[in-house]
Protein backbone atom coordinates (compact mmCIF):
# COMPACT_ATOMS: atom_id res chain seq x y z
CA UNK A 1 0.00 0.00 0.00
CA UNK A 2 2.90 1.96 0.86
CA UNK A 3 4.57 1.77 -2.20
CA UNK A 4 1.25 2.09 -4.26
CA UNK A 5 0.87 5.85 -2.60
CA UNK A 6 4.22 6.84 -3.65
CA UNK A 7 3.66 5.93 -7.73
CA UNK A 8 0.17 8.11 -6.67
CA UNK A 9 2.66 10.90 -5.38
CA UNK A 10 5.18 10.50 -8.08
CA UNK A 11 2.96 10.87 -10.95
CA UNK A 12 0.98 13.50 -9.41
CA UNK A 13 4.60 15.84 -8.49
CA UNK A 14 5.05 14.85 -12.59
CA UNK A 15 1.82 16.25 -13.69
CA UNK A 16 1.88 19.57 -11.42
CA UNK A 17 5.28 19.97 -12.56
CA UNK A 18 4.49 19.92 -16.19
CA UNK A 19 1.51 22.42 -15.62
CA UNK A 20 3.77 25.00 -14.05
CA UNK A 21 6.00 24.55 -17.19
CA UNK A 22 3.17 25.68 -19.12
CA UNK A 23 2.24 28.90 -16.77
CA UNK A 24 5.81 30.04 -16.35
CA UNK A 25 5.70 29.99 -20.38
CA UNK A 26 2.69 32.18 -20.69
CA UNK A 27 3.84 34.25 -17.83
CA UNK A 28 6.85 35.31 -19.84
CA UNK A 29 4.95 35.42 -22.89
CA UNK A 30 2.22 37.59 -21.78
CA UNK A 31 4.88 40.00 -20.17
CA UNK A 32 6.41 40.07 -23.38
CA UNK A 33 2.98 41.31 -24.72
CA UNK A 34 1.90 43.42 -22.39
CA UNK A 35 5.27 45.87 -23.03
CA UNK A 36 4.36 45.69 -26.46
CA UNK A 37 0.36 46.53 -25.42
CA UNK A 38 1.79 49.06 -22.83
CA UNK A 39 4.08 51.03 -25.80
CA UNK A 40 0.18 51.10 -28.71
CA UNK A 41 -1.64 52.54 -25.21
CA UNK A 42 1.29 55.36 -25.07
CA UNK A 43 1.66 55.93 -29.11
CA UNK A 44 -2.38 56.25 -29.34
CA UNK A 45 -2.80 58.73 -26.55
CA UNK A 46 -1.70 61.78 -27.77
CA UNK A 47 -4.08 61.38 -31.25
CA UNK A 48 -6.90 60.69 -28.94
CA UNK A 49 -6.46 63.41 -26.38
CA UNK A 50 -5.76 66.06 -29.97
CA UNK A 51 -9.00 64.70 -31.15
CA UNK A 52 -11.21 64.93 -27.96
CA UNK A 53 -10.12 68.50 -27.60
CA UNK A 54 -11.08 69.42 -30.61
CA UNK A 55 -14.38 68.13 -30.18
CA UNK A 56 -14.48 69.79 -26.43
CA UNK A 57 -13.79 73.18 -27.90
CA UNK A 58 -15.84 73.08 -30.47
CA UNK A 59 -18.96 72.08 -27.64
CA UNK A 60 -17.47 75.37 -25.45
CA UNK A 61 -16.76 77.93 -28.14
CA UNK A 62 -19.83 77.78 -30.18
CA UNK A 63 -23.27 78.25 -29.33
CA UNK A 64 -26.49 76.99 -30.93
CA UNK A 65 -24.93 74.11 -32.22
CA UNK A 66 -27.10 71.59 -33.51
CA UNK A 67 -26.68 67.81 -34.96
CA UNK A 68 -27.59 64.78 -34.94
CA UNK A 69 -24.50 63.34 -32.72
CA UNK A 70 -26.12 65.82 -30.29
CA UNK A 71 -29.64 65.24 -30.35
CA UNK A 72 -31.27 63.93 -27.52
CA UNK A 73 -33.64 61.40 -28.58
CA UNK A 74 -36.43 59.17 -26.48
CA UNK A 75 -34.07 56.18 -25.44
CA UNK A 76 -36.29 52.71 -26.99
CA UNK A 77 -33.14 51.20 -27.60
CA UNK A 78 -29.22 51.26 -25.92
CA UNK A 79 -26.33 49.58 -27.76
CA UNK A 80 -23.52 48.36 -25.65
CA UNK A 81 -19.79 47.85 -27.30
CA UNK A 82 -18.48 45.39 -24.50
CA UNK A 83 -14.43 44.40 -25.13
CA UNK A 84 -13.42 41.24 -23.51
CA UNK A 85 -10.48 38.83 -24.76
CA UNK A 86 -10.67 35.75 -26.91
CA UNK A 87 -9.37 33.03 -24.68
CA UNK A 88 -9.53 32.91 -20.81
CA UNK A 89 -6.73 32.45 -18.18
CA UNK A 90 -6.54 35.54 -17.28
CA UNK A 91 -8.13 36.02 -13.79
CA UNK A 92 -11.58 37.54 -13.47
CA UNK A 93 -10.60 40.16 -16.22
CA UNK A 94 -13.58 38.65 -18.86
CA UNK A 95 -16.11 38.26 -15.80
CA UNK A 96 -15.34 41.98 -14.79
CA UNK A 97 -16.03 43.44 -17.48
CA UNK A 98 -19.58 41.99 -18.81
CA UNK A 99 -20.79 42.56 -15.34
CA UNK A 100 -19.58 46.63 -15.78
CA UNK A 101 -21.88 46.32 -18.64
CA UNK A 102 -24.79 44.17 -17.20
CA UNK A 103 -24.75 47.36 -14.59
CA UNK A 104 -25.63 49.62 -16.87
CA UNK A 105 -27.93 47.26 -19.07
CA UNK A 106 -30.24 47.43 -15.83
CA UNK A 107 -32.59 50.49 -16.38
CA UNK A 108 -32.66 50.27 -20.30
CA UNK A 109 -35.86 49.17 -21.57
CA UNK A 110 -34.04 47.31 -24.60
CA UNK A 111 -30.31 46.70 -25.46
CA UNK A 112 -28.26 45.11 -28.29
CA UNK A 113 -24.48 44.25 -27.74
CA UNK A 114 -22.05 44.76 -30.22
CA UNK A 115 -19.32 42.02 -28.68
CA UNK A 116 -15.41 42.47 -28.90
CA UNK A 117 -13.85 38.79 -28.15
CA UNK A 118 -15.15 35.63 -28.09
CA UNK A 119 -16.07 35.90 -24.18
CA UNK A 120 -18.35 38.37 -24.67
CA UNK A 121 -19.96 36.92 -27.92
CA UNK A 122 -20.34 33.76 -26.47
CA UNK A 123 -22.04 35.02 -22.93
CA UNK A 124 -24.25 37.31 -24.09
CA UNK A 125 -25.21 34.75 -27.11
CA UNK A 126 -25.86 32.06 -24.66
CA UNK A 127 -28.06 34.43 -22.70
CA UNK A 128 -30.51 35.24 -26.00
CA UNK A 129 -29.45 39.00 -26.19
CA UNK A 130 -29.92 41.04 -29.46
CA UNK A 131 -26.07 40.76 -31.08
CA UNK A 132 -25.65 43.99 -33.16
CA UNK A 133 -22.37 42.71 -34.51
CA UNK A 134 -18.90 40.53 -33.18
CA UNK A 135 -15.78 41.07 -33.50
CA UNK A 136 -12.87 38.05 -32.50
CA UNK A 137 -9.65 37.57 -32.86
CA UNK A 138 -8.32 41.00 -32.76
CA UNK A 139 -8.59 41.47 -28.70
CA UNK A 140 -4.45 41.00 -28.15
CA UNK A 141 -3.12 42.50 -31.56
CA UNK A 142 -6.05 45.35 -32.04
CA UNK A 143 -5.72 47.65 -34.96
CA UNK A 144 -7.30 51.26 -36.05
CA UNK A 145 -8.97 49.20 -38.89
CA UNK A 146 -10.39 47.26 -36.27
CA UNK A 147 -12.03 50.49 -34.25
CA UNK A 148 -12.96 51.97 -37.69
CA UNK A 149 -15.10 49.21 -39.00
CA UNK A 150 -16.88 48.62 -34.67
CA UNK A 151 -17.01 52.85 -35.45
CA UNK A 152 -18.93 52.35 -38.99
CA UNK A 153 -21.03 49.74 -37.65
CA UNK A 154 -22.59 51.60 -34.75
CA UNK A 155 -22.79 55.04 -36.51
CA UNK A 156 -24.91 53.62 -39.10
CA UNK A 157 -27.17 52.10 -36.55
CA UNK A 158 -27.37 55.54 -35.30
CA UNK A 159 -28.10 57.46 -38.30
CA UNK A 160 -30.92 54.70 -38.96
CA UNK A 161 -31.99 55.16 -35.60
CA UNK A 162 -32.47 51.61 -35.19
CA UNK A 163 -30.48 52.28 -31.50
CA UNK A 164 -30.62 55.62 -29.64
CA UNK A 165 -27.47 55.43 -27.68
CA UNK A 166 -24.32 54.03 -27.40
CA UNK A 167 -22.27 53.11 -24.43
CA UNK A 168 -18.33 51.65 -25.11
CA UNK A 169 -17.63 49.31 -22.11
CA UNK A 170 -13.61 48.18 -21.79
CA UNK A 171 -11.08 47.95 -19.01
CA UNK A 172 -8.75 50.34 -18.20
CA UNK A 173 -5.32 49.71 -17.49
CA UNK A 174 -3.60 50.87 -14.20
CA UNK A 175 -1.05 48.86 -13.36
CA UNK A 176 0.31 45.45 -14.35
CA UNK A 177 -1.20 44.42 -11.15
CA UNK A 178 -4.09 46.22 -10.96
CA UNK A 179 -7.16 46.89 -14.09
CA UNK A 180 -10.51 49.08 -13.74
CA UNK A 181 -13.32 48.12 -15.89
CA UNK A 182 -15.19 51.44 -17.24
CA UNK A 183 -18.06 52.30 -19.17
CA UNK A 184 -18.19 55.68 -21.13
CA UNK A 185 -21.24 57.29 -23.59
CA UNK A 186 -20.17 57.33 -26.65
CA UNK A 187 -23.74 58.73 -27.94
CA UNK A 188 -25.35 61.01 -28.49
CA UNK A 189 -22.28 63.45 -27.54
CA UNK A 190 -23.22 65.25 -24.62
CA UNK A 191 -19.67 67.25 -23.84
CA UNK A 192 -20.41 69.97 -20.77
CA UNK A 193 -18.93 73.34 -21.14
CA UNK A 194 -16.46 74.04 -18.34
CA UNK A 195 -16.79 77.27 -16.67
CA UNK A 196 -12.78 77.47 -15.94
CA UNK A 197 -12.31 77.21 -19.57
CA UNK A 198 -11.45 80.41 -20.82
CA UNK A 199 -12.90 81.59 -24.28
CA UNK A 200 -11.07 84.22 -25.01
CA UNK A 201 -8.74 81.80 -25.88
CA UNK A 202 -10.59 80.97 -28.93
CA UNK A 203 -12.28 83.97 -29.89
CA UNK A 204 -10.43 84.59 -33.02
CA UNK A 205 -10.86 80.77 -34.23
CA UNK A 206 -13.42 80.07 -36.84
CA UNK A 207 -14.95 76.51 -38.40
CA UNK A 208 -14.82 76.34 -42.06
CA UNK A 209 -17.67 75.27 -43.98
CA UNK A 210 -19.17 75.37 -40.21
CA UNK A 211 -19.10 73.57 -36.59
CA UNK A 212 -21.71 71.58 -37.63
CA UNK A 213 -19.78 70.44 -40.70
CA UNK A 214 -16.88 70.18 -38.94
CA UNK A 215 -18.21 67.72 -37.18
CA UNK A 216 -19.71 65.39 -39.71
CA UNK A 217 -16.19 64.53 -40.33
CA UNK A 218 -14.39 64.89 -36.73
CA UNK A 219 -17.23 63.29 -34.73
CA UNK A 220 -16.43 59.79 -36.86
CA UNK A 221 -12.65 60.26 -36.19
CA UNK A 222 -13.68 61.22 -32.80
CA UNK A 223 -15.40 57.83 -32.26
CA UNK A 224 -13.18 55.37 -33.62
CA UNK A 225 -9.76 56.87 -31.82
CA UNK A 226 -11.68 56.08 -28.65
CA UNK A 227 -12.74 53.22 -29.52
CA UNK A 228 -9.36 51.99 -30.48
CA UNK A 229 -7.94 53.94 -27.46
CA UNK A 230 -10.49 51.37 -25.09
CA UNK A 231 -9.30 48.59 -27.09
CA UNK A 232 -5.02 49.10 -26.64
CA UNK A 233 -6.01 49.78 -22.99
CA UNK A 234 -8.42 46.57 -22.81
CA UNK A 235 -5.40 44.60 -24.42
CA UNK A 236 -3.13 45.64 -22.25
CA UNK A 237 -5.55 44.99 -19.06
CA UNK A 238 -5.80 41.73 -20.48
CA UNK A 239 -2.27 40.73 -20.88
CA UNK A 240 -1.48 42.22 -17.26
CA UNK A 241 -3.93 40.02 -15.86
CA UNK A 242 -3.00 36.71 -17.62
CA UNK A 243 0.72 37.96 -16.08
CA UNK A 244 -0.48 37.75 -12.66
CA UNK A 245 -2.72 35.00 -13.69
CA UNK A 246 -0.22 32.62 -14.19
CA UNK A 247 2.29 34.05 -11.99
CA UNK A 248 -0.04 33.02 -9.25
CA UNK A 249 -0.48 29.09 -10.71
CA UNK A 250 2.93 29.25 -10.76
CA UNK A 251 3.59 29.89 -7.66
CA UNK A 252 0.41 27.35 -6.78
CA UNK A 253 2.41 24.82 -8.52
CA UNK A 254 5.27 25.34 -7.11
CA UNK A 255 3.39 25.06 -3.58
CA UNK A 256 1.77 22.01 -3.94
CA UNK A 257 5.38 20.37 -5.27
CA UNK A 258 6.43 21.29 -1.60
CA UNK A 259 3.31 19.64 -0.07
CA UNK A 260 3.37 16.49 -2.62
CA UNK A 261 7.65 16.18 -1.94
CA UNK A 262 6.93 16.54 1.84
CA UNK A 263 3.80 13.77 1.46
CA UNK A 264 6.62 11.40 -0.70
CA UNK A 265 9.68 11.49 1.48
CA UNK A 266 6.97 11.12 4.45
CA UNK A 267 5.52 7.87 2.70
CA UNK A 268 9.16 6.52 1.62
CA UNK A 269 10.22 6.78 5.28
CA UNK A 270 7.30 4.53 6.62
CA UNK A 271 7.99 2.04 3.24
CA UNK A 272 11.77 1.75 4.58
CA UNK A 273 10.61 1.51 8.39
CA UNK A 274 7.95 -0.73 7.61
CA UNK A 275 10.33 -3.20 5.45
CA UNK A 276 13.40 -2.36 8.65
CA UNK A 277 10.43 -3.78 11.14
CA UNK A 278 10.12 -7.34 8.78
CA UNK A 279 13.56 -7.92 8.54
CA UNK A 280 14.28 -7.40 12.43
CA UNK A 281 10.86 -9.55 12.58
CA UNK A 282 11.63 -12.35 10.76
CA UNK A 283 15.23 -12.27 11.80
CA UNK A 284 13.97 -12.74 15.50
CA UNK A 285 11.19 -15.54 14.22
CA UNK A 286 14.42 -17.28 13.23
CA UNK A 287 16.02 -17.50 16.79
Amino acid sequence: MAGMGMRDIKRRIKSVNSTKQITKAMELVSSAKLRRARERAEKSRPYFYTIQNTVRDIFSNTDGLKHEFLEQREVKKSCYIVITADRGLCGGYNINAIKKALEGMKEKPSVSVVAIGSKARDYFRNRKYELDGEFTNISETPRYEDAKKISNLVLKLYEKKMIDEVYLVYTKFISTVSQKPEIIKLLPLSMEKKETEKKEMFEYVSYEPSPEGLLNYIVPKYIESTIYGALVESSASEQGARRVAMENATDNAEEMIGKLTLNYNRARQAAITQEIAEIVGGAEALK
